[in-house]
């Protein structure tokens, strides 16, 4: 199935169907299924212990699911022997009874997609190769992501935000198949081994239902880029009327304290109280440190205490740190953090300079 709307849907999605027309028989086993009822469900979600589970539906409900939301569906038949659809079969009969059914998600290693292959490799064994010529081009995690959501959509600017250095590095054929675009490619290379011959894995292909593209409407005025960049302009603004009147808007630094403060807790609380995969190592933390919370009070008084200098001049370093990751590749971070990483600077600077001159004061 070919991606959605919403953020979730921006991937695409996989499953098996299953059809036996002298049972009567066509049914489809659907790995990326949530549910909403779970207890603690946002606490679950957001701490990774969210259990995902196998469902099980008729094709024509599925079908018409996916269809009404414009998402194209494209079918490969696999090259199996009777016998061995009957042991994938078996498999997901058993994977489905209630105390199977649920497994611990994983957005890069156990999902919809990468489940497509697993059953298969587990079922089938060393009959069943995969090869790597499927990948052209080699990608990091990141890019991969990319690939599939608008550099310049909130959705992809949370996620540059959120997930770590980990998904930096370049990703393996095999790792590919997070993504179902690539589960879909990399089984249309595989091969099934029959004695002295190995045959394609998949038999034919069917297109059955072709999707009307729809226009991009994205409004560039409500991007990440353009609201980032204004209040940069806003923040840099500030700054130089500060230095044309030898003052300091106390109630802006207090605001940048804050604000950075509480989004690195939150990504410190990603990185180690989760068990999420992707959100660690993320040296977001070098422009959204947690420690700035405790100089909230500090920074609004009037006349701060001389040490607070060294503070702001720790800030300076790590934002030149944080360039020097992004320069040399260990972390990419959100293009339309930009702006506002160089009024940060900017600011950060006039500051550092301004509590100088005070404690000479």
């Amino acid at each position: 199935m070919g991606p959605g709307d919403v953020l979730n849907d921006s991937f695409g999605h996989s499953a098996f169907r299953v059809i036996d027309a002298n049972q009567n028989i066509d049914v489809v086993y659907n790995y990326g299924v949530f549910d909403f009822n779970t207890p603690n469900f946002y606490l679950k979600f957001a701490q990774g212990k969210l259990l995902y589970k196998l469902d099980r539906n008729n094709f024509t409900p599925f079908y018409n699911y996916y269809s009404k939301q414009n998402r194209w569906i494209k079918e490969q038949v696999l090259n199996l022997s009777p016998s061995e659809k009957q042991e994938v079969f078996n498999f997901l009969q058993n994977n489905y009874k209630p105390e199977n059914r649920d497994y611990k998600y994983d957005f890069f290693f156990d999902n919809c997609a990468t489940k497509i292959r697993d059953v298969l490799v587990t079922v089938l064994k060393d009959k069943i190769s995969y090869k790597d010529d499927f990948v052209e081009t080699s990608y990091t995690f990141r890019e991969l992501i990319q690939k599939n959501v608008a550099w310049n959509s909130w959705g992809s600017f949370g996620m540059d935000i959120a997930i770590g250095a980990v998904v930096d590095r370049k990703a393996s054929p095999w790792e590919y198949q997070f993504l179902p675009e690539y589960i879909f490619k990399a089984a249309d290379h595989a091969t099934i081994n029959r004695g002295s011959e190995d045959l394609s894995l998949v038999k034919s292909t069917k297109e059955l239902f072709k999707n009307t593209p729809k226009e991009n409407k994205s409004n560039f005025f409500f991007s990440p880029l353009f609201v980032m960049g204004l209040l940069a302009f806003i923040i840099i603004g500030i700054t130089y009327k500060d230095y044309k009147n030898n003052s300091r808007s106390r109630w802006l630094d207090v605001s940048i304290y804050s604000i950075t403060g509480i989004i690195g807790l939150l990504l410190l609380f990603l990185w180690f109280a989760t068990d999420h995969s992707t959100t660690h190592n993320n040296y977001n933390l070098l422009w959204a440190f947690p420690l700035s919370l405790l100089f909230v009070i500090a920074i609004s008084k009037t006349n701060p205490k001389p040490w607070l200098k060294r503070y702001v001049v720790f800030q300076i370093l790590m934002l030149v740190l944080l360039g020097i990751h992004w320069i040399t590749g260990v972390q990419v971070f959100a293009f339309g953090l930009t702006p506002i990483l160089i009024a940060f600077l900017i600011r950060y600077i006039y500051l550092m300079k301004f509590l100088s001159k005070k404690a000479e004061d």
